[in-house]
């Protein structure tokens, strides 16, 4: 059985960018699987997760939700699945911010720093060894030998894609290690990560060898690394747990986000009044201005990694219905012009 912590706020509070579940829900419905039961209690359904903008839950909900699938879905490895599905662009701002790193090292310590932003339900740190190599050694938040798995699985594979996305697919890791028992698909592991693989170790980590960290990142530049790096900065979970209302604002910012919604749209669409949402937000210690170009900067960042979406298309998709607004508003929000910030990532 599951730990039980629920006076933890980490496991209680909506921090968890839910790409995981949307994936569940996409290969349940790939493989005919009904997962309306999944949500059972939840107040949400499978629809929610239909659209681009991300549903946050709370860790509780998100291993509530995975539980689930895992017993309803005909697929062995689940989690390697997933995982393999996932490019950079599945990593959103970090993505973009380990791309303009000096060198994968700096990279990969980006990558462990500003996890939490891209949903991952792992804690995570790195481990230097004495021939120079470097571990990521990974843990669950709370112990649940059921999800486990599953949760080493996804991000290990979807690391893994990403690692490749920034080094090429040549890149493999020195060795996998995985603290539970080998499942009956084992031998996947070792055909999806390329390396030696042993399951029941002491604890769930993947070493990278030394001549991998010095690698020259595709799009290192200082200055836009900076640029990104606060916005991921932004995006972390504060001291305080992470508000229900600014997951909610966030998520109808999203929906919406073309539209260019004002705020007494969005309080009206919670049944608030202006003042109390922006009462409710000033609590949280942010304001509605704040999401708002949160949500604008990181649609626009992620769509401009796309070459074949004009700035014109990414600054109409973002709300803006005039190109040279959008520019200013850009260079505002990272301090440099869209068309750089694209010629930088392509670079």
């Amino acid at each position: 059985m599951p730990s039980q912590h629920h006076d933890d706020p980490r496991l209680n509070t909506a921090t968890i960018k839910s790409g995981i579940v949307a994936g569940l829900v996409a290969m349940a419905r790939e493989h005919g699987v009904g997962c309306d039961g999944w949500f059972s209690g939840l107040r949400l359904g499978p629809a929610a997760f239909d659209g681009e903008a991300p549903v946050y839950l709370s860790y509780r909900q998100a291993c509530q939700i995975m539980r689930r699938a895992m017993r309803s879905l005909p697929v062995h490895g689940p989690g390697l699945v997933l995982g393999q599905r996932q490019g950079i662009g599945h990593f959103g701002l970090l993505g973009l911010a380990m791309l303009t790193a000096p060198q994968f090292v700096q990279a990969l310590q980006l990558g462990i720093r500003y996890a939490p932003i891209t949903g991952a339900m792992m804690e995570m740190e790195l481990d230097e060894h004495d021939d120079g190599a470097m571990s990521v050694v990974a843990r669950m938040v709370s112990t649940d030998p059921e999800l486990e798995p599953f949760l080493c699985e996804e991000l290990f594979a979807s690391s893994l894609m990403l690692c490749r996305g920034l080094l090429g697919a040549e890149f493999r890791p020195r060795v996998l290690e995985l603290a539970y028992a080998p499942p009956s698909y084992a031998a996947d592991y070792v055909h999806v990560f390329a390396c030696d693989v042993r399951f029941e170790a002491p604890r769930n980590r993947v070493v990278i060898d030394p001549r991998w960290l010095q690698a020259a990142m595709p799009a290192n530049n200082t200055a836009s690394a900076q640029q990104i790096i606060a916005l991921c900065e932004e995006q972390m979970p504060a001291g305080q747990p992470r508000s229900e209302i600014v997951a909610v604002v966030e998520r109808l910012l999203r929906q919406r986000i073309a539209d260019n919604p004002r705020e007494v749209q969005i309080a009206a669409e919670l049944h608030l009044t202006e003042r109390t949402l922006r009462r409710q937000l000033h609590a949280a210690k942010t304001s509605f201005s704040e999401l708002h170009d949160r949500v604008r900067s990181e649609s626009a960042l992620a769509l401009l990694a796309d070459s074949r979406v004009s700035i014109a298309h990414v600054g109409a998709a973002v709300g803006f219905k005039d190109a040279r607004e959008f520019r200013r508003a850009f260079k505002r929000w990272t301090g440099v012009a869209p068309r750089e910030m694209r010629e930088k990532s392509e670079a």
